[in-house]
């Protein structure tokens, strides 16, 4: 059975390659996305795995339908990018990675919020000059700051016990509240109360037309000035250009941001030689108090080893027409 793989990288290869002896499948790879004008690479495969950037809209399932192909394999765990009613429609089955190391994506959001508050990046590259000066480094401590957690998921469960270890004061906001968090200390407020009092908020929740976004010209009043905002979830929940005169006038004082909502034509490739078109990316990189990662928080070991296998067992129980054994994972 055949797999045909877009918005492949050296390292997606090499864990699939790796794990693939005991499932056996072909295994083809593109590096570029899964589009109308790349669709006709799709030759005799049952499955397509595609990732966060790749755009499956109904014109597109309609197309693979009529290749044949039975299953679109996501191997991330967000869904927000394919059209799960005409993926129904078509007869196709649509998997993810629910879970895969929520541990590796939240110990990425502490470590942007380190890097923003001392400054470790800054004071890397100064001592590289031989410049050992303190100034303009100050930063503050985390213990007994109150750190605001939008969407208590198992990434945002992680992250909150991590603030906890902190010895931070947690609040979270969800649809329902995680009896085990609240054992442990952390509060669920309404989203207002929770911006409002927020030295710290980190976004952990889903792209969808409830949460696209949730930071806005109104939800930014709200908050503290000088707040530092953290997303590492989907680049749609912040509305961008309000950042950028947030961070101008002061009321956001740091952000640090895994992803971007027009992440799609920058990540995950070399563009150092290219001229960026994107001015709202360069506007945001020219800010000293503003800290970018190109959607790396899942890039570790644990994580990608995890995501092969979850996908690949997906991919083997739906074309052997038994249920999956993580139900989760099965979207249509």
């Amino acid at each position: 059975m055949k797999i045909t793989f877009f918005s492949t990288q050296p390292y997606d290869k090499e864990f699939f390659n790796k794990y693939n002896d005991s499932f056996g499948f072909l295994l083809e790879y593109f590096e570029v996305m899964l589009d109308m004008q790349t669709v006709n690479l799709v030759n005799n495969s049952t499955a397509v795995c595609v990732f966060v950037n790749d755009k499956i809209d109904e014109q597109l399932i309609k197309q693979l339908a009529e290749k044949g192909v039975k299953i679109i394999a996501l191997r991330c765990a967000g869904f927000n990018n394919v059209d799960i009613a005409a993926a129904k429609e078509y007869n196709i089955h649509v998997c993810r990675v629910p879970a895969y190391s929520p541990e590796a994506v939240a110990e990425h959001a502490v470590a942007m919020i380190l890097t923003l508050n001392r400054k470790t990046h800054k004071a890397y590259n100064r001592v590289r000059e031989q410049n050992f000066s303190l100034n303009g480094l100050l930063g503050f401590n985390l213990h007994g700051k109150t750190v605001g957690v939008i969407g208590t998921g198992n990434i945002g469960k992680a992250f909150c016990k991590n603030m906890i270890g902190f010895g931070c004061s947690v609040l979270a906001f969800d649809v329902i509240a995680n009896k085990e968090l609240e054992a442990a200390g952390v509060q669920f407020l309404p989203l207002i109360e929770l911006l409002k009092r927020s030295d710290i908020i980190s976004l952990h929740c889903p792209l969808n037309n409830q949460t696209k976004h949730i930071i806005s010209t109104e939800t930014v009043s709200i908050m503290k000035k000088g707040v530092m905002l953290i997303n590492t979830s989907r680049g749609g929940l912040i509305d961008t250009p309000v950042v950028i005169e947030a961070l101008k006038s002061g009321q956001v004082g740091y952000l640090g941001i895994d992803v971007y909502e027009q992440e799609e034509h920058l990540f995950f490739r070399d563009l150092s030689d290219t001229v960026i078109e994107d001015d709202t990316i360069q506007r945001l990189m020219s800010f000293s108090n503003v800290l970018v990662t190109a959607h790396q928080a899942f890039f570790t070991d644990e994580a990608l080893t995890q995501i092969t296998i979850t996908t690949l067992r997906n991919i083997h129980e739906l074309a052997s027409g038994n249920n999956l054994s993580n139900p989760a994972a099965l979207l249509v």
